[in-house]
């Protein structure tokens, strides 16, 4: 064998998996809340393959309806009668769910849902907000990162940032960018510009840098904006999806978009993903007046996967504990923080959370992100995980339905330590 480095860019598939701790490592196999490396480690793991693992690793329920329709056949180009299941069951869960198409990721699924708001609306342009991410696609990979919480400017005309080289000459002009959870700055903007806006895109919590819930009326201030200004809401759900509830955040926070992207828990890991909307918006897809299209959607292993992953959550409704599990062990962090005198932030619903080290004691939106101390919350990582606690290098713990009492008192324990070491 070459080695990783030697045939793969940086040894990885993906970018973020470059930044474990001390390296990009290789994993032998995972079960339940545990993963396993190449050198026999054990984790207790809080990544979650980066959210998509509600159900842990290798639910045996899941790997059984993958291995037995895939005998059946692995992808038909054309329909089988349990992606229809499927699109029945989110037609029943999700409030916005009234016609959905099935992808492979969120990055398409989201180009898909701007593709359906320019055609219906006949506007161009898109509103986002800073510190969300919706896809490494060109037009959102902007707003992700900044060189300095000075350089974003001000709130009113903030300045944007590209996350990559690359990215083809006037892509910047498709979107408008704002801080988050500023309503009024929402209702300004759209007073000025909506005759160019097709579309307003959030994550009904912001998970990709902290993990900031949206504030008391923002998510139905922004639908009422939409409603008024011929404007598509756009939910991206690819996390907060099944996480905080089987209907996603549109169920838990009861605010119905237009449109949403559903992914990463929909199917424990599977490929798949899907644009689910209100029928005024898909039909256009319907009609074949926007063409969606892609060779892998709906393969059986993935269909099956994603039934699977619902049946038992349905079955075995772990969200209230999910939720239990998450406030205990971000309570339990912020005492072990405090005892060892670090100033910790842990904040989130709870199936999903964030750790920073800050003294803020809240945060609401990107900007107080970045006052946060990156360098400690490394360090922290790091210790963590020579403790056998496996996190997400920016600070997001995931809760699966199969994390028990005894793992988060592990966990914490393990911080403890960890925090006496940095």
């Amino acid at each position: 064998m070459k080695g990783p480095k030697k045939v793969l860019a940086s040894g990885v598939s993906s970018e973020f998996r470059k930044y474990n701790h001390p390296h990009a490592l290789f994993y032998t196999h995972g079960r339940g809340s545990l993963i396993y490396d190449v050198d026999g480690n054990e984790y207790l793991d809080f990544t979650l393959s980066q959210g998509p693992l509600i159900l842990g690793h290798s639910h045996p329920e899941v790997l059984r309806a993958v291995e037995e329709y895939s005998r059946a056949g692995q992808l038909f180009a054309g329909q089988h009668i349990r992606e229809v299941e499927l699109a029945e069951k989110l037609n029943l869960l999700i409030p916005s769910a009234e016609m959905m198409r099935f992808c492979l990721d969120g990055s398409e699924a989201v180009q898909t849902a701007f593709r359906v708001a320019r055609a219906r609306t006949g506007k161009s342009k898109f509103l986002r907000f800073e510190g969300h991410y919706h896809g490494w696609m060109d037009n959102v990979c902007w707003g992700v990162s900044t060189p300095s919480a000075e350089a974003l400017g001000s709130r009113e005309q903030p300045n944007v940032f590209p996350w990559t080289e690359g990215l083809p000459e006037g892509v910047e002009h498709e979107f408008i960018i704002l801080p988050w959870n500023d309503l009024a700055l929402v209702e300004r903007t759209v007073a000025r510009r909506g005759h160019e806006i097709a579309a307003v895109i959030t994550e009904p919590v912001m998970c990709n840098n902290g993990c900031i819930e949206p504030g008391p009326g923002f998510l139905q201030g922004l639908r009422d904006i939409c409603s008024r200004n011929n404007i598509a809401l756009i939910f991206d759900e690819v996390i907060t999806g099944f996480r905080l509830s089987l209907g996603g955040a549109q169920e838990y926070f009861g605010v119905t978009p237009d449109l949403s992207v559903f992914a990463k828990a929909i199917a424990s890991g599977y490929a798949i993903s899907a644009i689910v909307g209100k029928y005024e918006w898909m039909r256009l897809i319907e009609q074949a007046k926007v063409i969606h299209a892609g060779t892998m959607n709906a393969g059986n292993p993935t269909v099956a996967a994603a039934l699977a992953t619902i049946s038992v959550l349905e079955n075995d409704r772990p969200h209230e504990r999910m939720f239990r599990l998450g406030r205990k062990l971000m309570a339990g962090l912020r005492k072990a923080a405090a005892e060892s005198g670090h100033p910790m932030l842990a904040e989130g619903p709870g199936p999903m959370f964030a750790t920073s080290f800050t003294t803020l004691e809240k945060t609401s939106d990107y900007r107080d992100t970045l006052t946060a101390d990156k360098a400690k919350l490394g360090r922290f990582i790091a210790a963590m995980h020579e403790e056998g606690v496996r996190v997400i290098g920016r600070g997001l713990w995931y809760i699966s339905a199969v994390h028990t009492d005894e793992d988060i008192e592990t966990a914490i324990a393990a911080a403890g330590k960890a925090l006496k070491q940095i």
